[in-house]
């Protein structure tokens, strides 16, 4: 299945662009797909998933608009067409 990853702020620039498209097989989850771009982009080693393998804090990763925290979290799956976004903690002032 295709997947939309769009990536911003600081993930934007570890990755390049701001939209990636990649396929992955049907019943991959978020967690799967955080740990696989991990693999794949040097600037993301380590800052997605912490060592248990959960969302880091202060992230946002969202499955097609809606926080993947309010859904499975990392368990969550993702379907054909789906768009995750991840973005990074926010500091204000």
């Amino acid at each position: 299945m295709e997947l939309q990853l769009r990536f911003f702020a600081n993930f934007r620039e570890a990755v390049g662009q701001k939209t990636v498209a990649r396929q992955y097989d049907q019943g991959t989850t978020v967690g799967e797909v955080l740990a696989a771009l991990e693999a794949e982009f040097d600037g993301l080693e380590g800052e997605l998933l912490d060592d248990a393998g959960d969302i880091r804090p202060q992230l946002s990763v969202l499955k097609n608009g809606r926080e993947v925290l309010h859904i499975d979290g990392t368990a969550t799956d993702l379907d054909e067409g789906d768009t995750v976004s991840v973005f990074p903690p926010v500091a204000g002032g």
